[in-house]
Formats: C-alpha cells, structure tokens, sequence
C-alpha cells in the first residue's frame, strides 16, 4: 500500500497515531512532516516520541535545528522552519542522522525534499477543522508501504 489517509478529530488522536508509529519504527526509519503552522506536526512527533519509550517532552527544535532524543530507539526530532534556503539545509551533514541506527523525525520537510532520503515516509498534514486534521501518509519504499499497510 503506498498512500493511507487519516482524519484526526484531536490532538490525542494525532498524538495516537504518533504513537503506533514510534511503536513500529526501526532503526533508520525517516518521517518527513510537510504541513501549514499549527497543523499538527510537533502533536505528531511528541506521539512518536511516546511509542518509542521517550519520557522527554518533545519540543520543537525550531532554534536548534536538531534534537536527540532516547529511548527504545534514538529521536533525531529535526525542523527546517527557520531555513531559508537549500544550501543551508545541505550544509547541515544530516546524513549521519539519516543512515544512522534512529528514527528521523523532520517537521518543515518540504523546505528540503530534494535533498532528503528518497525512501521515507511523507506525512502531509492540513486543517480540517479547528482541531481535525487530515494526514496523507505516502510511502516512499519497500519499508514505508510495509508500515503504511500495518496503520491501515
């Protein structure tokens, strides 16, 4: 299954979904978060957080680019919000991020796509109502399809 697609009526809801999905990551495993401000992508990332065993409160790095967080498995929460261009995205050396053995979380990803992994899970989030969001999970890979079809 390459796309899911997911209504959420809460923030508890959208955390829930982070949860079952923290829950199933592996070592290696990148989620790239594209969205409006406030639709939901930190609410989504604290869930994983969650399913991963982390008891840290997952903040949005927004001032510090990257955040590593511990659990089950390594957090690196990332957020492009305050790049404003390419080069600065690529002159970060996030691939030890990418290809190491944690979870990569990115919020604001759509500010780098072209140079992220291409095998990830995209999650594009938008309003729905005031506290509905709609999420389209696309997989990208023979990984991201296994774990998209196990959401279903």
């Amino acid at each position: 299954m390459n796309q899911l697609e997911i209504t959420s009526s809460s923030p508890e809801e959208t955390g829930q979904l982070g949860a079952r999905l923290g829950e199933l990551a592996q070592p290696g495993d990148i989620f790239l978060l594209v969205g409006k401000l406030g639709a939901g992508k930190t609410c989504l990332t604290q869930g994983i957080a969650r399913g991963l065993g982390i008891r840290e409160y997952a903040a949005s790095p927004s001032f510090v680019v990257v955040r590593e967080l511990y659990g089950r498995l390594p957090l690196y929460h990332m957020d492009f919000y305050r790049l404003d261009n390419l080069e600065e995205i690529a002159d970060l050396g996030l691939d030890d991020y990418f290809y190491g053995k944690g979870v990569s979380v990115v919020e604001w990803a759509e500010k780098g796509l072209s140079l992220l992994p291409p095998e990830h899970l995209l999650i594009e989030m938008s309003y729905v109502s005031d506290t509905g969001r709609r999420l389209k999970l696309k997989a990208g890979g023979k990984r991201y399809r296994e774990l998209v079809a196990k959401l279903k």
